[in-house]
């Protein structure tokens, strides 16, 4: 049998995470961020479950390409815009639309040839000082791409830095919300301003949801805001489950150490279970001794280094686990109890996106069935 690592995709949390989002934001419209593979999940694996979503946003023209073979003909939009000229082709052909954050995006677009204008979403670096036109130089470009044919309907977008927390003394979208509305007060076309956080802290003002959101880790069960705020308060379902089992067991003394450079000594007598999963799997290899973990569905804790294919689990709080027994590195266990990704993370000193987006290629992904 192949190793008993699997990472488990759950279609009913992704579609409760979307509808929660829907809640949250009535009257907007609601991009699906399925960057970076959907987070990791796979976009074959999610793409059922949006499709009640309004559009999809990404960076990757070969995953438009797919989103667009598993049969969407709704908007999509690609968040970086383009790479190079001849991306444009493209863009044409699976009619994208595509941000604009720079001049050369613009001189690209003026030389392209399309019997199809461009719907183009032109970005404003409002202060995160990432990608965009800074404020005095975005209604220059408004007119650049106003006076192109290529170019069809034009909408606005920014992106918050500090939507999660406050910043000098005020809300952390404060600043950027104000500059970026001051600047496109008058402009006719959409707007797009509100990341995961912005979308469940600031949802109910219009200012702040304005004519799309852009939801993306709130859709695969992290919370925007951790540790302030947990997936239980948001009311948000893990989407994604790393599970293993039990391959071996030792008992151990006072004094016995556990894996490369003895990290873990033992005070008095542990009973230890070793698991298959390692950082080859995606597992982050500096999670200390402690990291939660879920044996059976109790709560427990990692013990010494992480090993490549491997790792320790303390399995006294579990008395009755041993060989083959049920492991949840982080998501659902199969009794209900969930190890919401957040806390795995926070212990690696990371967050709940990059260990969804880490999980190796050498761990099969399956998707949840449904009961009918």
């Amino acid at each position: 049998m192949p190793r008993p690592i699997l990472a488990t995709i759950h279609p009913a949390a992704l579609r409760h995470n979307l509808e929660r989002v829907r809640q949250a934001t009535p009257d907007a419209k609601l991009w699906s961020v399925v960057k970076a593979n959907a987070y990791g999940h796979g976009i074959e694996h999610v793409f059922e479950s949006f499709r009640a979503t309004d559009g999809f946003a990404l960076l990757d023209l070969a995953e438009a390409q797919q989103i667009r073979s598993l049969g969407w003909r709704g908007p999509i939009l690609l968040l970086e815009g383009v790479f190079e000229a001849r991306d444009l082709e493209l863009c044409s052909r699976l009619g994208l639309w595509h941000a604009v954050h720079c001049d050369e995006q613009i001189d690209w677009l003026a030389a392209h040839k399309t019997q199809a204008p461009h719907r183009v979403f032109l970005k404003m670096n409002s202060g995160m000082n990432r990608l965009g036109f800074r404020p005095e130089r975005f209604r220059s470009a408004y007119a650049r791409l106003y006076a192109l044919p290529q170019v069809d309907e034009i909408s606005f977008m920014t992106h918050f830095s500090d939507a999660d927390s406050d910043r000098e003394g005020q809300r952390g979208i404060d600043s950027q919300m104000t500059v970026f509305h001051a600047v496109t007060e008058d402009l006719s076309g959409e707007r797009s301003i509100s990341n995961s956080a912005a979308t469940l802290l600031h949802g109910d003002e219009s200012l702040v949801r304005c004519d799309w959101v852009r939801p993306g880790i709130v859709l695969y069960g992290s919370s925007p805001d951790f540790p302030t705020h947990d997936i239980a308060h948001w009311d948000l379902q893990p989407t994604m489950t790393l599970s293993t089992k039990v391959i071996g067991t030792q008992q151990l003394q006072a004094g016995d150490s556990v894996g490369y450079g003895s990290q873990f000594k033992a005070e008095g007598p542990v009973r230890l279970g070793t698991i298959a999963c390692g950082y080859a799997d995606g597992y982050p290899r500096h999670c200390p001794t402690g990291t939660p973990v879920l044996v059976n569905g109790v709560r427990t804790r990692t013990l010494g280094r992480v090993s490549m294919d491997m790792m320790a689990v303390d399995l006294t709080p579990v008395p009755q686990a041993g060989m083959g027994s049920e492991v949840t590195l982080w998501g659902r266990a199969s009794n209900g109890a969930v190890l919401p990704i957040d806390e795995v993370a926070a212990a690696a000193g990371t967050l709940g996106y990059e260990l969804m987006c880490a999980v190796a290629q050498r761990v099969p992904k399956v998707v949840e069935e449904e009961r009918r």
